[in-house]
């Protein structure tokens, strides 16, 4: 990753204003070098590289002063080096500042301008368009234009994000506040993937809510309990495959550790003869998971459930699990998952509980679900609901958002 960050980096430079000529030519073999180890992709050199129209190019400087409206900073993107190439004779030149340019457009609107240790504990499918598809999209541009369309093409297409885009444009430039708050969240969107699936769920974690969604449609949204501040839900997405009826609940290693491996009366305890302990609980009204497990398989064991402790619903502030999403209602919930299968009806279900009998069931197909941590949210007349930041997420997002910017000015500043 820091390797990749230096590569941006570089890329960046290539564009300022304060870069002399041979520094320029070294570095771009440097890029050249770098991409092609890194990125797998060969990078572009002036001899390579499409060449760009002036048309095309004032084009992109154009959608570069305009880059505000995305919740990114103009100065990012060096408008001056790009207005100083097109106000001169060299269109060798031009190509060398355009391309590089774009390049870093392309990767900042596709998967996310903030990258590395800003993103705490994001974990999501990067939606970052291919070394492969960054070459594609030059040669697209250059050779027959609509920079601004191409450019458009690799927005999130999710509605919050349009919203959130509507906000940003009503609000202040003298709020600041507010505006940081609707740019963290926008580049947040710039994270996710483009298809979130005509059907999913998505659980906000500072709304402690989980969403099942139709054909862009909330069809269901349920209360949700998330992991206490020392015990973060870390942001995923995954499969959703079956639901589990009077679930197991296998005791994770971390839980053991803090328990010193001592268990009440309930609890199946195994000792290998390594000395390696492993706890489970069987099925019942005091198993941790409740009566309902959703399976959603990941590498970090996350996944939606039942509770018994239903009070800590009726709190506003719900942050309080190992990092699973505990949901109320959730009988009403696996219902909805598994009403493709024609098979398991609220009633069904309540029925199969009552059995005591450990059961699990397929989907009908697979329901993609994320787990993300939206701090503010668009509503439908143009205004934005805000959550508290649980777990202090958003200063990281804000202050790389403001550094990428404040490195920018200073970069064109030396060289006045």
């Amino acid at each position: 990753m820091t390797r990749t960050l230096r590569l941006s980096a570089l890329l960046v430079l290539l564009a300022s204003p304060t870069m002399p000529g041979a520094i320029q030519s070294a570095a771009n073999a440097q890029v050249q070098a770098q991409a092609q180890a890194q990125l797998g992709y060969q990078s572009i050199t002036s001899e390579q590289a499409p060449s760009w129209s002036r048309d095309a190019a004032q084009e992109l400087l154009t959608y570069v002063e305009h880059i505000d409206q995305e919740g990114l900073n103009p100065a990012d993107y060096n408008p001056d080096r790009l207005r100083a190439a097109l106000a001169g004779s060299d269109d060798a030149q031009l190509t060398q500042v355009a391309t590089p340019i774009f390049i870093h457009l392309v990767q900042d609107l596709s998967g996310g301008a903030v990258r590395g240790r800003a993103r705490v504990e994001w974990h999501m499918t990067d939606a970052t368009l291919d070394a492969a598809g960054q070459q594609r999209l030059l040669a697209q541009v250059t050779h027959g234009g609509g920079v601004g369309a191409a450019l458009d093409s690799l927005l999130p297409t999710h509605p919050q994000y349009a919203g959130l885009k509507r906000a940003l444009a009503a609000t202040p430039e003298s709020d600041t506040a507010r505006r940081d708050l609707i740019r963290t969240n926008m580049e947040r969107w710039r994270w996710m993937p483009r298809t979130l699936g005509p059907r999913h769920v998505l659980v906000n974690v500072p709304a402690f809510t989980a969403a099942l969604v139709d054909e862009g449609h909330v069809t269901a949204r349920h209360r949700a309990v998330v992991g206490a501040v020392r015990t973060p839900t870390p942001q995923l997405n995954a499969q959703i495959t079956a639901v589990t009826l009077n679930p197991w609940w296998n005791v994770p290693q971390s839980i053991i550790q803090s328990q010193g491996g001592h268990f009440g009366a309930g609890y199946e305890v195994n000792r290998s003869a390594s000395g390696g302990i492993s706890v489970r609980q069987p099925p019942g009204p005091r198993n941790a998971l409740g009566r309902v497990k959703i399976e959603m398989p990941n590498q970090w064991a996350i996944y939606l459930h039942d509770t018994p402790s239903q009070a800590l619903f009726g709190r506003a502030s719900r942050a309080f699990s190992h990092g699973c999403i505990r949901t109320q209602n959730v009988r009403d919930f696996a219902a909805l998952l598994l009403a493709p299968t024609g098979n398991w009806s609220r009633a069904e279900i309540d029925r199969q509980i009552e059995t005591g009998q450990n059961r699990q069931t397929a989907l009908a197909h697979p329901v993609p679900v994320y787990i993300a941590y939206f701090t503010a949210a668009a509503t439908s007349d143009g205004d934005i609901v805000t959550y508290a930041d649980i777990y202090g997420r958003d200063a990281p997002v804000r202050a790389a958002l403001r550094h990428a910017a404040a490195t920018s000015v200073q970069q064109a500043s030396a060289g006045n």
